[in-house]
């Protein structure tokens, strides 16, 4: 036996799930994802979204609402007569008939252990904030934003060499697992749903560009953290103060480093700069307009010694 399921999805994060949900016999009979955007090198050609892709290459109807608050969406939605939606990083709110359609309900895959990190940025957020662990958790849906009773959930500790897309690389297959049991325990009757605890709620906002400028003047763990975080999008920034026009550098990898000084100064030829306590080595970063480089790269173009700064 096996659910006959409507998946929601649109980035990478999403794919695993959807692929796992079929690989183990369940019967997805719709996809639904955000439309193509313009993309490409030009910006002329229409880029589906990464689940599309892989929808379409399944042989699984593809739809693109803009919206699921007509009444002819939800027509739509209810005739697939689904037993549940599986949804993982879909982009778009579920309204309440939407949710009352499956018989089952509609249950989603956050990335992060609620509730702590309800919202947009849950990955981002965790590095950001120093978080020793992060995960994933299958919840019930509900009108909320990610309020709904959880099912399930994986924990996963997070390492200070971790960037985002280290730990949203980790956290996908994880995640796709952890969905794949609990729609098997749905499809036995056996699914358990505790409520989420109200103490301990944050919220995980959508990552703005000004929070990007790296600050130097923050300890060095915050940095790396921050740095960390932010990698690879939209990445964390800063500039090489001197003669002429700065040039802009985005860190996208670092670690704890000896020494001290005026916050941004460059300590040693590797790469070591000053924070506001201690310091961090650089050792991936962009000039902008150019491809991502190890360190060591970077500095057979533009070595970098004292007395120089970062700003």
């Amino acid at each position: 036996m096996s659910l006959r399921l409507i998946f929601m999805g649109t980035p990478d994060f999403a794919v695993p799930t959807l692929l796992e949900l079929v690989a183990h016999g369940h019967e997805v009979v719709a996809v639904y994802t955000r439309a193509p955007k313009p993309g490409g090198r030009r910006g002329l050609q229409l880029q589906p979204t990464p689940v599309e892709q892989e929808a379409r290459r399944l042989n699984i109807p593809v739809l693109t609402p803009k919206t699921l608050k007509t009444a002819e969406a939800l027509d739509e939605f209810r005739a697939h007569e689904a037993d549940a939606a599986v949804v993982v990083a879909y982009g778009m709110i579920l309204p309440q008939a939407i949710l009352d359609a499956p018989k089952l309900g509609c249950f989603n895959l956050h990335a992060s252990l609620l509730p702590r990190w309800r919202g947009a940025a849950p990955i981002n957020r965790a590095i950001m904030a120093g978080d020793a662990e992060s995960g994933v958790m299958v919840m019930k849906m509900d009108v909320g934003l990610d309020t709904g009773d959880v099912a399930m959930a994986e924990r996963l500790p997070i390492s200070d060499s971790m960037t985002a897309a280290d730990l949203h690389d980790a956290l996908a297959p994880l995640g796709a697992d952890l969905m794949v049991r609990a729609m098997g325990g749905l499809e036995r009757g056996g699914l358990q749903l505790t409520r989420q605890s109200a103490d301990g709620v944050t919220y995980a906002a959508k990552i703005e560009k000004a929070e990007a400028r790296i600050d130097w003047h923050q300890p060095a763990h915050a940095v790396l953290r921050h740095i960390h975080g932010l990698s690879p999008f939209p990445g964390a920034w800063c500039e090489l103060a001197g003669e002429g026009e700065p040039v802009r550098l985005k860190i996208l990898r670092c670690e704890l480093a000896k020494g001290s000084g005026a916050p941004g100064d460059v300590l040693d030829d590797n790469l070591a700069i000053a924070c506001g306590d201690g310091a961090i080595r650089i050792l991936e970063l962009q000039r902008a307009g150019k491809a991502p480089m190890k360190a060591a790269d970077f500095l057979r173009g533009t070595p970098l010694k004292p007395p120089a700064r970062l700003v």
